[in-house]
């Protein structure tokens, strides 16, 4: 199975990813943020697209061999179309959750750790994109939830 966590930074995406990992046997977790590292260089628009085709790579390798995948990443509507066509091929179930907290709770902080200015404003770019209320996948506001709960609502949602 192939499960996408969407939400903008701060929403709890990779917080839920890994407690997911923890929770289905056999998962890996990519983090399509973490292949940025190999080309720091670029800027973050120019690097997304090699990022997404360098995820494809990784989620496809994973899916081939009997892996479950959970990918948390701010999903765009042309960067989840762009994902999809391109795993379209995989024969596994494939869910899209996008992690909604009400905006407020956003901006507050990210585990106790405040965030910077850089931060806000991607959170509000996200927010204007209309990345917290996609056309796509189940939306979850996990505002007044801890991260178990809010993985409890998700493995309910995979049955």
């Amino acid at each position: 199975m192939i499960i996408f966590i969407n939400g903008t930074i701060s929403s709890g995406k990779t917080t839920i990813a890994k407690l997911l990992q923890k929770n289905i046997p056999n998962t890996a977790v990519v983090e399509i943020d973490a292949l940025r590292g190999f080309i720091s260089e670029m800027s973050l628009e120019e690097s997304i697209p090699l990022n997404l085709e360098n995820a494809v790579s990784v989620i496809k390798n994973f899916a081939n061999r009997n892996l479950n995948v959970v990918i948390p990443y701010p999903l765009s509507e042309k960067n989840y179309n762009y994902l999809l066509e391109n795993i379209i091929t995989i024969d596994t179930k494939k869910f899209i959750f996008t992690l909604c907290p009400k905006p407020a709770e956003l901006i507050k902080s990210n585990r106790g750790r405040k965030l910077n200015d850089w931060e806000k404003e991607r959170i509000e770019h996200h927010t204007k994109i209309g990345l917290t209320n996609p056309s796509f996948g189940q939306i979850i506001d996990n505002t007044n939830q801890t991260p178990e709960e809010t993985v409890k609502i998700v493995l309910n949602l995979l049955k």
